[in-house]
């Protein structure tokens, strides 16, 4: 089914505002087009995604060549060293390969222990550096949508003691089935409680054992097959200071097949269970069952690096505009049926990293706006943010100096578009700068077709912004001129069910780049607005964000420039 979307490019000038600083205040310099080199970024998607690359996993031989390879680039577009002399970042990760799985065994009730298989049934890991799991009847808790929120008087673990045990999780949150955008947790637009990271850090946070969510497709945005080859083969985390001794032994995820059988062993209805958890006052249920397993794991230590370069302003070098997106991939994966089985990444995320490299040759060609202008390719995405984070808690340049940004992830090559797709809805004053961007481009701004999926907080930009800074993430659109919405969505149904995250995700050289120029030239003429500006846009009132941004502002020095 095909949905219709009001144009939003004025729905966020008018949401700007309730802000402090009123939109007709803002300074919005237009810009005109800028040099786009589409033969140089499609190069470089079709170097990135070669077999050679090995599908860019960090802490491969794939990882050494890609970050040259976008050094390279960088230095070619006429960027400098962005990290004081250096091209690069040090992000100190661990790599942790399970093996030797045992089958989930669930226990108790009136019948016999049900066995479910790892990888068809179920799929776990750990973050913990540990050379050995072994999860033994772990009792069986489900809590609903796994939240504690007390902004909202919601707390699924209300009343219960979780220590040692396992919790039961339904992804997304309370009220994703609404058709509108009313409700506790943002109606149908999902919220970061509805993100599996978060579920999986309060579970530990509450002292659980273990965490399994429930798949469900809808909800959840991917199907199975996404899971099982995101979740098996060697993951990737940020190292910590206790080794993950502070974390859940194991995290997992179960098909919604299971998560009825265990249902029903322990008397229960998981329609029912689900209809309760999305109530106000919920309260976790005890299942009665038990969980074992274990697994082996090799674990490894390394770095992993951050490519940052840089256009130094003109006027005011101090303040920052910052460009986003990964350049890493999931390496080897599940083969396909041809045998196949390095993910390349082509779309995800070799175009973003193409979209850098055009963006950095077309600002420096313009030559110095009055911001500095920072271009960011990071490590780590896939496996929950990773390079992003460390760079927002380790930051270059200054948060609170950088005026704000824009992230680049996956553009489909599916030619011109006559609108984009806003994720996250109306959020900031940046609003008013895309606003302005798409009126010169002829574009109209449509809201996300499936907020339900919540992709604000699923790519690099929201490590920025949940420390403050404010982001905006821009998809092409799916009005194509060529086919309409229709041919858009079918691109972006027939990506997400056949490519993402599967070896499929190849470049060709048919490939129309035509939208992809499209979507990086209003990147330009957004970018460099801001970076041309004396505006600091804020959070809009209400929003997530402000108040962190109003908090870091507060603190920056007065002797330096900041929001």
């Amino acid at each position: 089914m095909i949905r219709t979307f009001a144009p939003i490019a004025l729905l966020g000038l008018a949401a700007c505002t309730t802000t402090s600083a009123p939109t007709a205040t803002l300074d919005i310099p237009e810009i005109a087009p800028g040099r786009i080199d589409e033969a140089a970024m499609r190069a470089v998607v079709e170097r990135l995604a070669s077999d050679q690359f090995d599908g860019r996993a960090p802490g491969t031989p794939g990882e050494a060549l890609t970050v040259a390879y976008i050094t390279e680039q960088f230095r070619a577009a006429g960027l400098q060293p962005g990290n004081n002399g250096s091209w690069t970042q040090r992000v100190p990760f661990v790599d942790i390969t399970g093996d030797n799985f045992a089958p989930l065994t669930i226990a108790g009730g009136s019948g016999s222990p049900m066995q479910f298989a790892y990888g068809d049934d179920w799929v776990g890991t750990t973050y913990r550096e540990a050379p050995r799991i072994d999860l033994a009847n772990s009792e069986l808790v489900f809590v609903g949508y796994g939240i504690n929120a007390p902004e909202k008087g919601w707390n699924d673990y209300a009343g219960v003691d979780m220590r040692g045990k396992t919790a039961v999780i339904l992804v997304n949150d309370p009220d994703y089935a609404t058709e509108g955008l009313d409700g506790p947790f943002n109606g149908r637009a999902m919220t970061y409680y509805g993100r599996w990271t978060y579920k999986f850090e309060e579970a530990a946070r509450q002292g659980a054992a273990a965490a399994l969510i429930i798949h469900d497709t809808f909800p959840a945005a991917y199907s199975w097959n996404v899971v099982e080859s995101s979740w098996t083969g060697p993951q990737v985390y940020a190292q910590r200071a206790d080794h993950g001794a502070s974390q859940t032994m194991m995290n997992g995820w179960v098909q919604l097949p299971v998560a009825e059988r265990i249902a029903r062993a322990a008397g229960q209805d998981l329609a029912a269970l689900r209809a309760a958890a999305g109530r106000q006052g919920f309260r976790a249920v005890p299942l009665g069952l038990t969980a074992s397993t274990s697994f082996t794991n090799t674990v490894r230590s390394f770095d992993s690096q951050n490519v940052i370069g840089v256009l130094p302003g003109r006027e005011a070098p101090e303040e920052y505009v910052l460009y986003t997106g990964h350049w890493d991939h999931l390496g080897r994966c599940l083969a396909d049926a041809s045998g196949d089985d390095i993910c390349n990444g082509a779309v995800d995320n070799a175009t973003g990293i193409a979209a850098l490299v055009g963006l950095a040759r077309a600002n420096a060609a313009a030559g110095p706006a009055r911001r500095s202008q920072v271009f960011l390719a990071v490590t780590g995405e896939e496996s929950g943010l990773l390079g992003s984070d460390y760079y927002a808690a380790n930051p270059v340049f200054p948060l609170a100096q950088t005026a704000g940004g824009l992230n680049v992830d996956a553009l489909l090559p599916t030619g011109r578009a006559s609108d984009v797709t806003i994720t996250g809805g109306s959020k900031s004053q940046l609003d008013a700068f895309l606003a302005s961007a798409l009126r010169l481009e002829g574009r109209t701004g449509t809201a996300e077709p499936t907020p339900e999926r919540g992709y604000y907080y699923r790519s690099d930009h929201f490590s920025m912004a949940k420390r403050g800074v404010p982001m905006l993430y821009i998809d092409p659109g799916e009005n194509l001129e060529v086919g309409g919405t229709a041919a858009g969505a079918a691109a972006q149904a027939d990506y997400t069910e056949n490519r993402y995250h599967q070896p499929g995700d190849e470049y060709a050289p048919d490939w129309n780049f035509a939208g992809i120029s499209q979507q990086v030239q209003l990147y330009y003429r957004l970018g460099r607005s801001l970076a041309m500006s004396r505006s600091w846009p804020r959070w809009n009132e209400g929003d997530e964000f402000r108040a962190v941004r109003d908090a870091s502002c507060a603190a920056a020095s007065a002797n330096a420039p900041s929001c």
